[in-house]
């Protein structure tokens, strides 16, 4: 699809236009499609999903792009480490209802979908059990249930795949459903559609998370400052014009964004944009990620210059999560 088209498209239509295979992708980049030969048996397990808004910001014939390197599937996902699993942050144990996770005091998370608009390829959800998992209409009332019944839980958080895959008036019945419920303040969205397919901002969207008595927050997921760019900020710019905090979270890959420079720059290129970092997270350890998995040592390094070269309000604090603990652990 030609993108300058693509731009005349809302953003359903252009995720239906999204590359289905590593083949298309290459083929627009101009890379020699002798770089998937190698790749497809990778690509069996976990589907193959990038948009053409994310996949405009990569650099022509580059196989080794950073916006590339998250989403191309390659031979080391087939590579087997102890340690990594299908189940790496203890989700299924958190589970307390069909599609709720209950992991930390004070606040329950929901698997509102297993949709995505791209498909990253350290995602830790990647071998998640969606079908019998996911907070299904069949299953709201259930979880909703669960929540009014837990007073001392005041902050909701949409998760999945990603909860703006939902459409404008499932999110609103959604969320007009959590607002009923007295003890709940705070709403949080952890989304990387901002990002990744920025048509999603749309003002009916913006009057959604906007018109409601509960605090909503937006987590954005931003790896490297190359994902952002003049259609992205026109698209934050909306949030921020309706006063919607914005917070970022990022995972350290190896190859795309291990290094101080690049980190430098990405908190630099959000907090232009008004939007804060939070997190920067170790790669959870799940099957199939090990050849994004950065050498602790480095990792420290890293974690060191952050925090000689930029102001405290910019270092993402970098946190690994381990399953049963009561908060996300510090490096």
């Amino acid at each position: 699809m030609n993108f300058n088209l693509e731009n005349n498209l809302n953003w359903q239509q252009q995720l239906a236009g999204s590359f289905a295979n590593p083949e298309e992708l290459l083929k627009f980049l101009d890379l020699d499609l002798s770089h998937c030969t190698k790749k497809k048996l990778a690509n069996i397990e976990f589907p193959f999903k990038v948009t053409h808004s994310f996949a405009s910001r990569m650099a022509k014939r580059d196989i080794h792009d950073p916006l590339l390197a998250q989403v191309l599937p390659v031979t080391g996902e087939l590579d087997l480490s102890h340690g990594f699993s299908t189940n790496p942050v203890g989700d299924l144990e958190a589970t307390v209802s069909p599609g709720v996770l209950h992991k930390y005091h004070g606040r329950v998370l929901l698997i509102v979908t297993a949709a995505c608009a791209i498909n990253c390829r350290y995602c830790f959800r990647r071998e998640f059990p969606y079908r019998n998992g996911s907070f299904s209409p069949a299953y709201e009332q259930m979880g909703l249930e669960y929540i009014s019944k837990n007073a001392d839980i005041n902050e909701v958080i949409l998760s999945g795949g990603d909860p703006l895959m939902l459409n404008d008036s499932k999110l609103k019945s959604l969320i007009t459903k959590i607002a009923a419920i007295p003890h709940i303040i705070r709403l949080r969205v952890h989304t990387r559609l901002p990002i990744v397919l920025p048509s999603r901002i749309t003002a009916k969207l913006i009057e959604t998370l906007s018109e409601t008595r509960l605090q909503t927050v937006l987590v954005l997921h931003t790896n490297h400052p190359n994902e952002l760019d003049r259609e992205i900020a026109s698209a934050i710019g909306q949030l921020t014009d309706a006063n919607i905090p914005l917070l970022n979270q990022s995972v350290l890959l190896k190859g795309v964004n291990d290094d101080s420079t690049i980190l430098i720059g990405l908190s630099e290129a959000l907090f232009a944009l008004n939007i804060l970092p939070y997190y920067l997270h170790l790669l959870d350890k799940t099957k199939g990620t090990l050849h994004f998995a950065t050498a602790l040592p480095k990792a420290k390094s890293i974690q060191k210059r952050l925090r000689q070269k930029l102001p405290g309000f910019l270092v993402p604090r970098m946190v690994w999560e381990k399953p049963g603990e009561a908060f996300k652990l510090p490096l």
